[in-house]
C-alpha cells in the first residue's frame, strides 16, 4: 500500500531550487530582453500642497522615454486618475481615504509617489528623477497617536478629529461588572511602530501584446486575482486581457496583500502606453518608506475580577494609528479589539477603538495582523491581575480558559471577517501544562534563586493567544492527470515560503493514490486558476488546502469511473496506489492513470501509439455519445472551498530570559512553544513556520521600531539603523510541542500556523523582564538602552 503522506514530515521540494540559486523573481523576468525601467519622485515632506511640478528638464534627456504626473493618468483612461481602491469597507469607516497613483494636490507622508519616470535603465531613470523640480506648500505634520488625538493640525482637511473610523463592540455590561467587582485595575500600555522587512521588495513587471491585445503583469503580490482586477479596472480592459503572474516571492508578511501598490498601474499603464517591456524593482530604501507599516496602538484596559482572578468585566479602549491612508480598511484594528480575548471568557467584555491618521507610512497587516497588539493587553493584562493578588500567573490564566466541553465557544462579537467570533474546537487546559512541563514553569523559581546566587537576573515569561485563521470567501483548486501519469495541480492563492507546493502535493498524493513526486504545484497564476483570494491570515492550508482535496476526490472518482468501464470492474472493487488502478485483491487487472486520462478524452486523431487507444474505432460504445451528459473530456477535477467562518488555532509560548545588571542587555535562555493549528499535514514545516515566527517576534519585542521625528521624516530608514535580529539573537533551539484538536468546519480538520510564532511575542518577552527586573513593563518593544532607563527612573 502507499505510504500515507498527511502528518508526515516530507522535506520540502521547493528547497532544492532555490539553495542552487534557481529561483526565479520579478526581477529576473524579462532580464534577457530589452526592457524598459522606473523610477519614481517620492515626497521628500510628510505634508505639503503641490504647488507646481516642472519636468521639462527630464524630457530632453537622452534614454528616457516618458515621465508622467497625475495630470498625465487620465490620457490613459479616467480611472487611472481616481483614487486607489479601498479595498475593504467597512461601515465604521466612515472616513476612508486612499491615495492616487501619483500625488494630485498634496502629498501625506515621506515617500508618497510624485512622478514616474520611464527609461533605457534604472540609472538613467533616477538621474532623470533628481532633475524633476516640485514646488510645496508646507503643512503641519501630524506624527503619532499622541498627536492625532489633539488634533490640533489634521492629516486631511476633511476628517474631523483626524478620526477615520470609531469602533464598538460589548458583550454584557462591562462597566458595570467593573464597579461591583471585588478588585479593580487599570492598565495603560503602548506598542510602537514596526514593519516587515521581506528579503525581496515589491516589484512589477508588465508587457502589452498587440496581437493578442492582452496585457500580461508579473509581480511580488499576496494576491494575483487581486491585482488582476485592480489593473483591469483601472486601466479600462476586460478581466479576461489581463494576466497575472506571480513567480517566487522573496517574503510578503503581509506588505504584499496591500493591492494595488501605485507602480502595480503605473507600470502596466506604461508598457500599454510605450509598448515596450517595463520594469520597476524597489529598492530597500523605497521599502522602507513607501511600502507599509503596523503595530502602532495606545491602549486603556479597565479590568474587574474576583478573588481567584476570574475576570468579571473587562473594558479597553484603544486608538491605532493607521497612517495617512486606510486602503486595507480596519482589519488591523479589528483583529486586535476580537483577538485580544484570547483563549478566555470574560463574561462582561466592551472594546471600543479609534482608527487615526498620521502623516506617515500607511498601516496594513503585518504578520500577526493587530493579535500581536491585543495578545499583548490581554497578557499583560493577566499578568498584572496575578501580581496584585500574589498569585501564580498561569494559575490566574488557567481559571479564566474556555473548557473543552464549551466549544464551539462564540464570544459574541463579529470578526474581522464579517462572521461571528466563534471559536471551533481547542483544549486549552491541557496546552497549559505541555507549556509549563516544556519551559520548566514549576521549577523555574529554584533556578530564579540560584541565578541569584550567582548575581545572575533571569525572569519567565508566559503568553496564550487564539488565533483566526483560513477566512473567506473561498479558495479553489484544479487538478488534472496529464497522459504521462504526472498529476498538475493549480491554485489562484500566491506563496512566499510557505512550502506550498510540499503540503499541497502530499494532500494530492493521498486522496489519489499517486507517488507524491509525480505532482507538479502552481500558485498565483490567473492563466491557470482565475478564481481566487490570495495568500494572508494563515489561510492556505485551510483554503486552498480544502480545495485541493476536494479537487483531487472529483478526480479520483472520475478516474475510477472510467477505469471501471475498461477494466470491467465495479469502481466500488478499484483502488488507486502508486499511480495504478487496480482491483483489489487482483493486482494483476490493472491500468496506469495516464492511461486512463488517454481514454478520457476521446479522438479523432491519433497522435502517437497512447492516443491511439482514444479513437473513434478504438474506444466507446457505438450506442452512447464519445462524452456523456454531464461529464467533460480530460482526466480532471475542480473544486472550491468556501467556510462559514474562520477557524481558530492557538498557542501558548514561554521564554526565560536573563538580563546584565550592568548593560541591561537580553539574552535568551529558553524558548518554548506548543501549538494547536488541528490536524498537522507537514509537521516539519509547521514547526518551520513557528522557528521564522518567534524569529520575527524576537524582533518585533526587542529591536524593532520606526523612529519618527515630529515632523515626519523617519530616522531609520536603512539596516544601518532599523535593527533585526540575526541569528544570534534567536533562540539557539526552540522547544516545540504540538496539540491537536481537529477542526469540524473543513474535510481535512486544519487550521493555520502561518501566523503563530509572531503574536505573543511582545507579551511573553515583556513578562519575562518584568519577572526579572521587578520592574513594570508598559511599552514595547523595549531595548537594553530602554530597559537600563527603567531602571534609572525606578531607583529615583
Amino acid at each position: 500500500m502507499t505510504t500515507k503522506l498527511m502528518g508526515q514530515k516530507v522535506q520540502r521540494v521547493e528547497d532544492q531550487r532555490f539553495l542552487r540559486g534557481l529561483g526565479r523573481y520579478v526581477d529576473d523576468v524579462a532580464i534577457e530582453q530589452d526592457a524598459l525601467h522606473c523610477a519614481v519622485l517620492r515626497s521628500p515632506h510628510a505634508h505639503a500642497r503641490i504647488v507646481d511640478i516642472d519636468v521639462e528638464a527630464v524630457l530632453d534627456v537622452e534614454g528616457v522615454h516618458a515621465v508622467f504626473t497625475w495630470e498625465d493618468l487620465a490620457s490613459c483612461t479616467p480611472q487611472m486618475a481616481e483614487p486607489l481602491p479601498l479595498l475593504i469597507p467597512h461601515p465604521a469607516l466612515t472616513h476612508g481615504r486612499t491615495q492616487y497613483a501619483l500625488a494630485k494636490d498634496e502629498v501625506n507622508y515621506v515617500g508618497e509617489a510624485i512622478a514616474f519616470v520611464v527609461a533605457d535603465d534604472r540609472y538613467i531613470a533616477e538621474d532623470a528623477v533628481g532633475r524633476i523640480r516640485v514646488d510645496y506648500e508646507f503643512l503641519p505634520a501630524v506624527v503619532g497617536v499622541e498627536a492625532a488625538r489633539a488634533a490640533t493640525s489634521l492629516v486631511h482637511d476633511d476628517v474631523p478629529g483626524n478620526v477615520g473610523a470609531r469602533l464598538e463592540q460589548h458583550v454584557g455590561d462591562a462597566p458595570a461588572a467593573i464597579a461591583t467587582a471585588p478588585h479593580r485595575l487599570e492598565l495603560d500600555l503602548t506598542v510602537e511602530r514596526s514593519a516587515c522587512m521581506p528579503m525581496e521588495g515589491r516589484g512589477t513587471v508588465a508587457r502589452w501584446d498587440p496581437d493578442l491585445n492582452r496585457l500580461q503583469v508579473w509581480t511580488s503580490t499576496q494576491s494575483s486575482t487581486g491585482v488582476r482586477a485592480a489593473v483591469a479596472v483601472k486601466m479600462g480592459l476586460d478581466l479576461g486581457q489581463v494576466d497575472v503572474v506571480t513567480p517566487d516571492v522573496g517574503g510578503g508578511f503581509g506588505v504584499k496583500i496591500n493591492h494595488p501598490w501605485p507602480e502595480e498601474l503605473l507600470v502596466p499603464m506604461a508598457a500599454k502606453v510605450l509598448g515596450r517591456t517595463v520594469k520597476f524593482t524597489e529598492d530597500r530604501r523605497e521599502h522602507f518608506i513607501s511600502s507599509a507599516h503596523e503595530r502602532g496602538q495606545v491602549q486603556h484596559i479597565e479590568v474587574g475580577f474576583d478573588d481567584d482572578g476570574r475576570l468579571l468585566g473587562l473594558d479597553v479602549e484603544f486608538w491605532h494609528d493607521h497612517g495617512a491612508y486606510t486602503p486595507y480598511g480596519l482589519i488591523v484594528p479589528i483583529i486586535t479589539s476580537t483577538q485580544l480575548l484570547g483563549p478566555y471568557k470574560p463574561q462582561n467584555y466592551k472594546v471600543v477603538f479609534e482608527s487615526l491618521y498620521t502623516n506617515t507610512v500607511m498601516v496594513t497587516p503585518y504578520r500577526g495582523a493587530g493579535r500581536p497588539q491585543g495578545c499583548y493587553a490581554m497578557e499583560r493584562t493577566m499578568d498584572a491581575i496575578a501580581a496584585y493578588l500574589g498569585k501564580d500567573r498561569a494559575a490566574v490564566r488557567a481559571v479564566n480558559f474556555i473548557q473543552p466541553d464549551e466549544f464551539p465557544y462564540d464570544q459574541g462579537l463579529i470578526f474581522q471577517d464579517g462572521r461571528e467570533l466563534e471559536y471551533d474546537s481547542g483544549d486549552y487546559p491541557a496546552m497549559l501544562e505541555k507549556t509549563k512541563a516544556l519551559v520548566g514553569w514549576d521549577e523555574f523559581p529554584a533556578f530564579k534563586a540560584e541565578m541569584a546566587a550567582e548575581g545572575r537576573q533571569v525572569g519567565i515569561g508566559l503568553a496564550c493567544y487564539v488565533e483566526g485563521t483560513g477566512v473567506g470567501p473561498y479558495e479553489g483548486a484544479h487538478v488534472h492527470i496529464e497522459t504521462s501519469g504526472k498529476v498538475k495541480v493549480a491554485t489562484g492563492l500566491t506563496t512566499q515560503g510557505q512550502g506550498h507546493a510540499t503540503v499541497f502535493a502530499q494532500l494530492v498524493a493521498d486522496e489519489l493514490g499517486v507517488k507524491f513526486e509525480d505532482v507538479e504545484v502552481v500558485t498565483g497564476d490567473t492563466r491557470r486558476m482565475p478564481y481566487a483570494v490570495g495568500t494572508f491570515a494563515s489561510r492556505a492550508a485551510v483554503m486552498s488546502g480544502s480545495a485541493i482535496h476536494l479537487a483531487a476526490k472529483r478526480a479520483k472518482e472520475k478516474a475510477l469511473k472510467i477505469a471501471a468501464e475498461a477494466l470491467e470492474a465495479d469502481e466500488k472493487d478499484l483502488q488507486i496506489i502508486d499511480g495504478v488502478v487496480s482491483v483489489k485483491g487482483s493486482p494483476g487487472t490493472s491500468i496506469d492513470l495516464g492511461t486512463v486520462s488517454v481514454l478520457s478524452n476521446p479522438l479523432r486523431y491519433a497522435f502517437d501509439e497512447a492516443s491511439k487507444a482514444a479513437t473513434q474505432f478504438s474506444v466507446g460504445d457505438p450506442g452512447k455519445p464519445p462524452v456523456a451528459e454531464d461529464e467533460e473530456p480530460g482526466l480532471e477535477g475542480k473544486d472550491f472551498y468556501s467556510p462559514e467562518r474562520a477557524t481558530f488555532a492557538s498557542g501558548m509560548h514561554a521564554v526565560i530570559v536573563e538580563t546584565d545588571p550592568e548593560t541591561a542587555e537580553i539574552t535568551i535562555l529558553k524558548y518554548a512553544v506548543v501549538h494547536d493549528c488541528g490536524h498537522l499535514i507537514n509537521p516539519m514545516i509547521v514547526e518551520g513556520q513557528i522557528h521564522g515566527g518567534v524569529a520575527q517576534g524576537v524582533g518585533g519585542a526587542l529591536y524593532e521600531r520606526m523612529a519618527y521625528d515630529e515632523s515626519g521624516q523617519l530616522l531609520n530608514a536603512s539596516f544601518m539603523d532599523f535593527l533585526m535580529p540575526y541569528v544570534t539573537e534567536v533562540p539557539d533551539g526552540i522547544d516545540i510541542d504540538h496539540l491537536e484538536t481537529p477542526s469540524p468546519l473543513n474535510p481535512l480538520g486544519i487550521k493555520g500556523a502561518g501566523e503563530a510564532g509572531v503574536i505573543p511575542s511582545a507579551a511573553v518577552f515583556a513578562a519575562a523582564i518584568e519577572d526579572a527586573e521587578g520592574l513594570t513593563i508598559t511599552a514595547m518593544p523595549i531595548s537594553p538602552s530602554e530597559l537600563f532607563t527603567l531602571r534609572q527612573e525606578h531607583t529615583r
